[in-house]
């Protein structure tokens, strides 16, 4: 190694952690008015969440939900994916892309990704095959994958399309917010829905909870249905005036719906979205001006035609010019009190999927390449500028002093 031109800076005293939400006193009060008026379950707020997140990314239907996971699961159900079919997606993605597709009995087809992260609609095209029943696009750290070849290829497979924008909400393509009716109106018959998550460390955040979205009115009720296990219309409002002891369950359903505590949270969170993303994207770029003169620092790819909301700042590290790995880095941030994360480890890599569907290291070499050198770092609205500046000297120093000495 050489010798660090850079002193080491002084280690915080306190934690710094990956992420935390960003909550306030107006959805704390929020929640307590929904504790205090007895309805705590899906109600009134919960339809109010849901008409907001409709006029907020220019979708018809939103359809609230417990989790990003339960949206996913509910709208490839919803579409009648079961056993025999194969479902399409990245192998760069959290478990839970490919675990819904298991737990309705159909077989999830991996597939790589570009030097980006996301997946490429050339990886998509090759992997269809006539049991090809669905394609899950993934937008990986806030910022969206290549979507106007991907409608078009999947409008000429009539195959629906369910986006999994986890990491997206707020985020835009050719100038439109991502869930849209705008985006697929080129593609009038395309079946299409994006799920997107409320999860605690998520640009917006309901604690748990998730939300879907679709320009598909009939396909809206069958999700809102399945939702709540099945139940008939508005089977929500049995409890109130309005409503009646009676229901009939119409479809074997499940139990997905979000509470109206969570929505009271989704209320407020939805109104400061903005701001927040807005915060992201200037750390962001405290952190690429910083970085710049790092050859060993590879920083997130901005595209032209799409905006980036920075869910995630993951730099991926040339390990050739460094002594040492990506464990250790991160194990080096931790002793400075920096938190930092991996997104992701490959699906193909866990042990059940290489075990029940013959996935193997080695099958999908830009994803394993990118799992070895990513590293997420800390970025959230809660940040101050001293707390980014502190990672930037963090970072600055252990890559000049575990630089690999030139022969």
């Amino acid at each position: 190694m050489t010798s660090s031109k850079l002193s080491p800076p002084d280690t915080r005293l306190t934690f710094l952690p990956f992420s935390t939400p960003t909550i306030g006193e107006e959805e704390i009060d929020e929640v307590a008015d929904s504790l205090r008026s007895g309805w705590v379950t899906t109600g009134p707020k919960v339809k109010r969440f849901e008409a907001h997140f409709s006029d907020y990314t220019g979708a018809s239907h939103s359809v609230a939900v417990s989790s990003c996971t339960a949206g996913l699961h509910l709208a490839l159900a919803a579409l009648g994916i079961g056993p025999g079919d194969e479902v399409i997606l990245p192998t760069y993605t959290f478990c839970s892309t490919a675990n819904v597709v298991v737990h309705l009995g159909a077989k999830p087809v991996l597939v790589d990704v570009g030097s980006d992260c996301s997946v490429t609609p050339q990886a998509i095209e090759q992997a269809i095959t006539p049991k090809t029943k669905a394609i899950i696009p993934v937008h990986f750290g806030g910022q969206a994958c290549s979507l106007e070849v991907i409608y078009g290829l999947a409008a000429a497979h009539k195959l629906p399309l369910v986006e999994d924008a986890a990491h997206a909400v707020g985020s835009s393509y050719h100038g439109q917010k991502i869930g849209s009716d705008a985006l697929i109106e080129d593609n009038p018959d395309l079946v299409r829905v994006a799920v997107f998550s409320f999860y605690p460390t998520k640009n917006m955040t309901t604690g748990e909870g998730g939300e879907i979205t679709t320009l598909d009115g009939d396909l809206a009720q069958k999700m809102r249905t399945l939702s709540l296990h099945g139940m008939s219309r508005d089977a929500w409002k049995r409890y109130t005036s309005a409503g009646s002891w009676y229901y009939e369950v119409v479809a074997a359903g499940y139990k997905y719906n979000m509470t109206d505590i969570q929505a009271a949270m989704g209320l407020h969170q939805l109104v400061k979205l903005d701001g927040f993303i807005r915060a992201r994207q200037r750390f962001a770029s405290m952190y690429d001006t910083a970085f710049a003169g790092l050859p060993e620092v590879g920083t997130p790819l901005r595209r032209d035609d799409r905006d980036h909301i920075f869910h995630l700042y993951t730099v991926q590290l040339d390990l050739a010019r460094l002594a040492i790995d990506r464990a250790q880095f991160i194990e080096l941030l931790s002793g400075y009190n920096i938190g930092a994360s991996v997104h992701f480890i490959p699906v193909h890599m866990h042990p059940y999927y290489r075990d029940t569907f013959g996935y193997r290291e080695g099958d999908f070499p830009m994803a394993e390449s990118i799992y070895e050198r990513i590293v997420s770092l800390p970025l959230y609205p809660r940040m101050s500028d001293t707390d980014v500046a502190y990672v930037i000297d963090v970072v600055q120093y252990l890559i000049e002093s575990n630089r690999k000495l030139s022969k």
